[in-house]
């Protein structure tokens, strides 16, 4: 039988790696080092996914334009030091082998830059497994549809055979705007009720969970 979807498109932190934790821990450190009101977890987890602008417009509505440089620096710098702690989630090795197995294509959608992301597709030894992945420096950044919509035209594929599994609201809007259905995971920035409002096919609790629906959905 064909396929459903075709293409399968994962947001990265919070979704595939365990990382939302560290980049908020890092987002309210920065804010620190530069004597800014720190953001509590639930408005430094909520950025993550957006572009770099929009996350520190956010998190540090006082903070000056020209200043933005000296918070990513900070940022970065407390990030790069719990990078290497940071994990797969269970099970996220298994799910994308046994996609890739039973003949989809799979993508990537995230937030991180070009170099952040490579950096950490390198460091878990999955730079092979995806055929197309997007940053959000290459473009508008979530919850704008272009990466999702460069992915879809780049393999050739529809919106409507599309999937995008993701964490955040920022994914599903962005699904939304490309026409692409959407999957959320529970175990990532935002919280249960913010995603449900967003209306995903379905909300899981973790990769085990979403292993399941695809082989129902298929």
């Amino acid at each position: 039988m064909p396929h459903r979807f075709e293409l399968v498109v994962f947001d990265w932190d919070g979704t595939l790696m365990d990382s939302a934790a560290a980049i908020a821990e890092s987002i309210q450190e920065a804010c620190s080092d530069l004597g800014l009101p720190v953001p509590d977890e639930e408005r430094a987890r909520y950025v993550i996914g957006l572009g770099l602008h929009d996350a520190l417009a956010h998190v540090a509505p006082d903070l000056d334009i020209a200043d933005y440089p000296r918070m990513i620096d900070r940022y970065r710098l407390h990030f790069l030091r719990r990078d290497g702690g940071t994990r797969l989630f269970a099970g996220a090795r298994e799910l994308l082998e046994e996609l890739r197995e039973s003949g989809h294509m799979l993508g990537v959608a995230t937030g991180k830059s070009r170099r952040g992301l490579d950096r950490a597709l390198a460091q878990c030894g999955l730079a092979g497994h995806f055929d197309m992945t997007r940053c959000a420096d290459e473009g508008h950044a979530k919850p704008h549809p272009e990466m999702l919509q460069t992915i879809i035209d780049g393999l050739a594929t529809t919106p409507a055979k599309t999937l995008m599994v993701g964490d955040t609201t920022h994914d599903l809007e962005m699904a939304r705007a490309a026409g692409a259905a959407a999957l959320a995971l529970a175990h990532g920035a935002h919280g249960r009720e913010p995603l449900m409002e967003a209306a995903p096919l379905a909300l899981l609790d973790d990769l085990d969970a979403l292993r399941r629906w695809m082989r129902v959905a298929q």
